[in-house]
């Protein structure tokens, strides 16, 4: 248990300073309130009126997400294979080429149904 006390002390510190951090900035900080603080920000346009109860998001929005989640979770399989690479010898690379051709057809897909255009 001695080994974990250094971590769990970290820890403690660690949350103890964020509830502070939090509990001092409600009790130091300005509190002028106004209309604009409570609007949502849209990357500095005038956010859009929406319906009571939430309204519709554009599809693409969901498209991004879903493409950052892919190659963001291909990113996370290639770190392991390039620790090993060694280790697991030729068939690590072909299990690899296969792994990184199957997500290069998606992202041409996606880049051919126009899924990577904003406008």
């Amino acid at each position: 248990m001695e080994l974990y006390t250094p971590v769990l002390a970290l820890a403690g510190l660690a949350a103890l300073f964020a509830i502070g951090s939090v509990a001092m900035s409600s009790v130091v900080g300005p509190k002028r309130y106004n209309r604009a603080k409570h609007d949502s920000y849209e990357c500095g346009i005038e956010p859009t009126p929406q319906p009571v109860g939430g309204g519709r998001f554009p599809v693409k929005y969901y498209i991004t997400a879903m493409l950052f989640i892919v190659f963001d979770i291909e990113i996370i399989f290639l770190y392991p294979w390039a620790v090993h690479f060694d280790a697991m010898e030729f068939f690590g690379l072909v299990e690899m080429v296969i792994f990184i051709a199957t997500v290069f057809v998606a992202y041409a897909y996606v880049w051919r149904r126009g899924g990577l255009e904003w406008d």
